[in-house]
């Protein structure tokens, strides 16, 4: 519940559309890090150890994906 009210509630102006309580990039970033943490410890526990291996090498993919995006949100004056 916390991981999907979160982004919901907190954002980056310009990142998107509506933004309910406007935050600086470095806290959208970090929402996204504790989201793709969160993801790797609870596969761990909840799956076997091939499965998180995949999950590992996805939230890999997706940090690579969000770099980008991840300078962009702590360079951009908000």
């Amino acid at each position: 519940m916390v991981l999907i009210a979160l982004p919901t509630v907190f954002a980056t102006p310009g990142d998107k559309a509506q933004v309910l309580v406007p935050v600086p990039g470095y806290v959208t970033v970090a929402l996204v890090v504790m989201h793709m943490v969160a993801a790797t410890a609870a596969s761990w526990f909840a799956w076997p150890r091939p499965v998180t291996a995949v999950v590992a090498a996805l939230v890999v993919a997706s940090v690579v994906a969000e770099l980008p995006r991840w300078r962009w949100l702590l360079t951009s004056v908000r």
